[in-house]
């Protein structure tokens, strides 16, 4: 049995330790920095949030990660198989992006090194502004390609990319996120073994409605409510040097009864791998604003080439979905003591999952990703 955190408190103790490990659907726990009993460059701080359109999507990052910094814009064109990533890492940031201590009314705002990221959050409501004039200058769009998990310590080569793509210079937007009424989210508080004093606080607003545009050089992307849909990673915590994750999630529209009218709400948020999971996991259902817990899964994917069918399976048969790939946004970072391997593997999930009440939610081409990531940082 899954623990559900009981009530509002701090979130963690008087020694820096994490006073509740457990699951809830609200920030019911209250993060607060001047609590944490660790060096400030080992505190990492997140607000990513990720929106998907049928055939395109886009990315945004801000990261305090204490010793860097971490802002990063994605652009996903899945017509094209094509994704375009530039990133600013500033050294030593210690927490001067200042990030918020809950994703409830609240802005992040950070320009660095010519790139201008802003969320702001009010009564359910977001605004994702962002204004990057020379993004896309280092390079061209990346497609996808069978690309091999590197491993840890570095010797083999970064992937290679054939036939790239002549890529627009600049990119610069505005996207508005609002959330279903009744709004229920996924948030886990983990400790990680043997280290008492690390601990990762998570948040997933999955289902937001996306509105509004970007420009990607002289290409507009145009995202219309009611077929574009957001996710918020929200994440505060101080992390063991050496970690690996796989984290799944959807968001949109499910249509029953082979019908193309109206649709309800339904998402999902799986993973495993952020720490000592047994008090719960972060595996959760969302269908027309409730969320709906569901038990530990496996996620079957052949590493050795990415783009072949995921599968995720729960234990209580609650969840059976399959993964069509269509973009692999795999990346590698090696700078020796700090590295990052990644592969997030965006796509449509089809199958079903089962509601609480026994209802079956038949999915189909629901666009989403998976992720395998294996840090040093």
């Amino acid at each position: 049995m899954e623990h559900k955190i009981a009530g509002p408190g701090p979130l963690l103790d008087e020694d820096g330790g994490l006073r509740e490990p457990g699951w809830s659907d609200s920030l019911v726990l209250s993060y607060d920095r001047a609590a944490i009993r660790a060096p400030s460059w080992r505190v990492k701080e997140w607000d990513y949030y990720c929106v998907l359109a049928r055939d395109f999507g886009i990315a945004l990052t801000v990261s305090d990660n204490g010793y860097m910094g971490f802002v990063s814009a994605t652009v996903l064109d899945f017509a094209a198989s094509v994704e375009t990533t530039e990133t600013v890492m500033p050294p030593l940031t210690l927490g001067r992006f200042r990030m918020p201590p809950s994703s409830e009314d609240c802005v992040v705002d950070v320009d660095e090194g010519g790139a201008r990221l802003r969320f702001e959050a009010r009564g359910g409501e977001r605004k994702l502004s962002f204004s990057w004039p020379d993004f896309g200058s280092k390079g061209a769009p990346r497609p996808p390609q069978a690309h091999v998990c590197l491993p840890l310590p570095p010797g083999d080569a970064p992937p290679t990319n054939k036939g790239r793509v002549a890529a627009g210079i600049g990119l610069e937007g505005e996207i508005r996120l609002s959330e279903r009424p009744g709004r229920a989210s996924m948030v886990i508080a983990t400790p990680f073994t043997r280290r008492r004093r690390c601990f990762y606080y998570n948040q997933k607003i999955n289902c937001q409605d996306a509105e509004g545009s970007f420009r990607l050089g002289k290409r507009e992307f145009k995202l219309e409510r009611g077929s574009a849909f957001a996710v918020l990673d929200w994440g505060r915590g101080v992390w063991p040097w050496s970690n690996s994750w796989l984290w799944g999630s959807a968001s949109g529209i499910v249509h029953q009864n082979d019908s193309a009218v109206g649709g309800e709400s339904f998402g999902f948020n799986i993973g495993y791998g952020f720490g000592d999971t047994s008090a719960a996991s972060e595996n959760m259902l969302f269908h027309e604003g409730k969320a709906y817990k569901i038990g530990r899964l496996s996620i079957d994917f052949d590493d050795r080439d990415f783009m072949r069918p995921w599968r995720v399976v729960s234990e209580d048969s609650r969840l059976d979905l399959v993964l069509s790939p269509v973009l692999d946004r795999a990346s590698k970072t090696d700078l020796g003591v700090l590295a990052s391997i990644q592969h997030q593997v965006f796509g449509r999930w089809s199958g079903r999952a089962i509601l609480d009440d026994g209802r079956e939610i038949r999915v189909k081409e629901l666009q989403g990703f998976c992720e395998k990531v294996v840090n040093r940082w």
